[in-house]
């Protein structure tokens, strides 16, 4: 859901990031034995709710481990949640024995959850500050994050909360709230957190996405893969004003980007999409074919998997104009050329051993699509393929889901159906690890 947030007197209206509506009933039952959820508390109100969500996670399995910042022991006891909870709640980044307590955190989770979150944990969390165990946590995980805002209506349309909750979502930080309501002090408004069920609905929602294979997947699986990855739909220019481009938003291959990163890789990305850089990852950005062609081809050759998710032009002006075209002067003639064929030339440079797959926006589905993707699969020399039919509700240009079928040499065909964007990364990174493995690398 992308509901608009509500708006003061002289406010713009800014959207809400993406967030997570799950029907508190919908997963009761998922998968979620095995799983460790961080649960973080801040020093707001709304704490108290923070109690139901920790008993909920226990009761549907999940193993919580609690972790309190010193104003939120205001607000509830630590004692309480050490009750509740799977282990002993966490206040401190000293003490305790541990020397590094939220590397183990980081490190052990499957998911992080911070319910309520203040506008100070949003801002410190945006701009990397770890200023307590929860912040240090935070930043140390590589783990999925659900943050679930709480405060009031003035402090969450603030632009600065609300540019700081912009730059996590955009990193791939989840968001359930903030909900309409009463607040503290009798108002009514924006600002209230979500209610326990519905964040806990989320929380089993994000474990039941994670891999069947247990919590060493999205590990260390990739550490010191060198991974380029091109994003973005390419820009043709006709004349100084004007452009051939597509549809493409570039979130599929930032996903990428940001999933290889997660998995230990050293992830270099060739982008012509105007959305936030995954942090960690190295980015160069390029806006036409030509452009594209060059990044891509100079980091490929240090590369050892090369991933082209880019939607890069088949034709362009074979001859720009050097003025803008006016009306007046008649309707213009633009003859179009093939424009450079990055993925198979990828292929004919390509190093011994290096993994190169190849993307495909196809509108068919089924088998047609699949014989699709077997064809670009042979004319390319790719390794993997990976197509997606974009009219398939939810899937392709500009959603956050996606649905794909993965291709490869060898005669596989995976059929991932609609999921997020980052988990189809990780499925797509599943089939490289495991070619990898296959060549002995």
């Amino acid at each position: 859901m992308h509901p608009g947030t509500a708006a003061g007197p002289g406010t713009a209206r800014r959207a809400r990031p993406p967030s997570l509506a799950v029907c508190p009933s919908t997963h009761a039952e998922a998968p979620t034995g095995g799983r460790t959820v961080v649960l973080g508390v801040t020093g707001g109100i709304a704490a108290y709710k923070a109690v139901e969500v920790c008993r909920r996670l226990v009761d549907a399995g999940v193993h919580v481990a609690p972790v309190l910042t010193r104003d939120a022991t205001r607000f509830v006891g630590e004692v309480t949640f050490s009750a509740l909870a799977s282990e002993p709640a966490h206040t401190s980044l000293w003490g305790g024995g541990e020397v590094i307590p939220h590397t183990r955190l980081g490190r052990q989770a499957d998911l992080v959850v911070v319910a309520p979150a203040t506008a100070r944990l949003i801002g410190l969390y945006a701009a990397g500050i770890s200023s307590d165990l929860l912040t240090a946590t935070l930043i140390a995980t590589r783990a999925p994050v659900l943050v679930c805002p709480a405060m009031h209506g003035e402090m969450w349309e603030h632009p600065a909360v609300q540019d700081n909750v912009a730059r996590l979502a955009a990193r791939g930080v989840h968001f359930v709230g903030p909900e309409n309501g009463r607040l503290a002090g009798g108002d009514e408004g924006p600002g209230r957190m979500a209610d326990p069920a519905a964040i806990v609905s989320a929380a089993l929602a994000l474990l039941e996405n994670l891999p069947a294979v247990g919590p060493e997947r999205n590990r260390e699986d990739l550490a010191g893969v060198r991974i380029v990855v091109s994003a973005g739909g390419t820009r043709e220019p006709i004349d100084p004003v004007r452009f051939i481009a597509n549809r493409s938003t570039g979130k599929q291959g930032h996903a990428l980007a940001a999933a290889a990163h997660a998995r230990g890789a050293d992830v270099v990305l060739v982008t012509a999409a105007g959305v936030a850089v995954p942090a960690g990852v190295s980015a160069e950005h390029v806006e036409t074919v030509a452009e594209m062609e060059e990044a891509v081809v100079r980091h490929a050759q240090a590369a050892d998997v090369v991933v082209m998710a880019a939607a890069v032009a088949d034709f362009r002006p074979k001859t720009p104009h050097a003025e803008k075209i006016h009306k007046r002067d008649g309707v213009p003639e633009i003859v179009l050329e093939p424009a450079p064929d990055i993925l198979a030339e990828l292929s004919r440079l390509r190093r011994d051993g290096q993994v190169l797959v190849g993307f495909a926006a196809e509108t068919a589905g089924g088998d047609d699509l699949v014989e699709r993707a077997r064809a670009k699969l042979a004319a390319k020399g790719a390794d993997v393929v990976v197509a997606n039919d974009v009219r398939e509700p939810g899937a392709g240009f500009g959603h956050d889901t996606n649905a794909v079928v993965v291709v490869d040499a060898a005669g596989g065909v995976e059929w991932v159906p609609l999921s997020s964007k980052v988990e189809v990364s990780h499925r797509v990174l599943d089939k490289v690890v495991g070619l990898r493995a296959r060549r002995g690398m």
